[in-house]
């Protein structure tokens, strides 16, 4: 590869999205820096030239050229360090379209529904928000059944796209059944998962990049104190 690279990645510690592509340059043995945006306060002006679309994190920047949008970018790594490490993406086209269907499933179907289980303030939305959660969960569950096909993760032997995609998730679902007291990820209903959740979050890989998970139950009190000053000053 010749001289060394310069990759910088722009993220934000508690954002699930900013953890992914952490684990796919970890996978992949990428020595990198890592900016710490304030989202709270003011974007830096690297953050607003680099995605001036979105605005948002994660960016991964590869000798000053900008790649946005967390699962992109982790295709991006994948692609790129390919002689590195694990192949993050399956290498049959079949179980490379099945990798992406589930994960678009969650970014745009499965997580917008837990978001608005968690902020709405009408019970009925919350109670129907909660449902299409756990239902898409037991899809998930049968999902990670027929994928894994036995083996530990989505991305069978190791750590895939599928199991960086949801995995990142994980994070904020144990915070929050810390948090409000709720299991989501219950044995009864979905073992498979239940275990599949406990062996990514100990994997060496991911154990060093992910937040820990009482400090992401206390950034969600916090967040909760937040909305309600507001509420209460709107």
């Amino acid at each position: 590869m010749g001289d060394r690279e310069e990759v910088k990645l722009l993220g934000v510690w508690y954002s699930p999205y900013a953890i992914r592509p952490k684990i796919a340059l970890r996978l992949k043995s990428v020595d990198y820096d890592y900016v710490e945006e304030d989202l709270f306060g003011s974007k830096s002006e690297l953050l607003l030239k680099s995605n001036p679309v979105h605005k948002k994190v994660p960016v991964l920047l590869h000798n000053n050229k900008p790649i946005v949008e967390s699962l992109n970018i982790v295709e991006y790594i994948d692609e790129t360090w390919n002689s590195s490490g694990p192949s993050i993406l399956p290498s049959h086209p079949h179980d490379r379209a099945l990798a992406r269907f589930w994960s678009d499933f969650v970014d745009n179907k499965w997580f917008p529904a837990l978001r608005v289980a968690a902020i709405t303030k009408s019970e009925d939305a919350k109670a129907k928000a909660m449902e299409e959660v756990e239902e898409g969960l037991l899809q998930l569950e049968d999902a990670f059944v027929s994928i894994s096909k036995g083996k530990p993760f989505f991305g069978g032997e190791a750590i895939g796209f599928m199991d960086i995609c949801f995995g990142s998730l994980v994070v904020l679902l144990k915070a929050r059944e810390k948090f409000k007291a709720e299991k989501l990820l219950d044995e009864s209903n979905t073992p498979s998962l239940c275990k599949w959740a406990d062996r990514f979050l100990s994997d060496e890989t991911v154990k060093n990049v992910v937040p820990e998970i009482d400090k992401v139950v206390e950034f969600l009190q916090e967040l909760e104190v937040r909305a309600q000053s507001a509420a209460s000053r709107s």
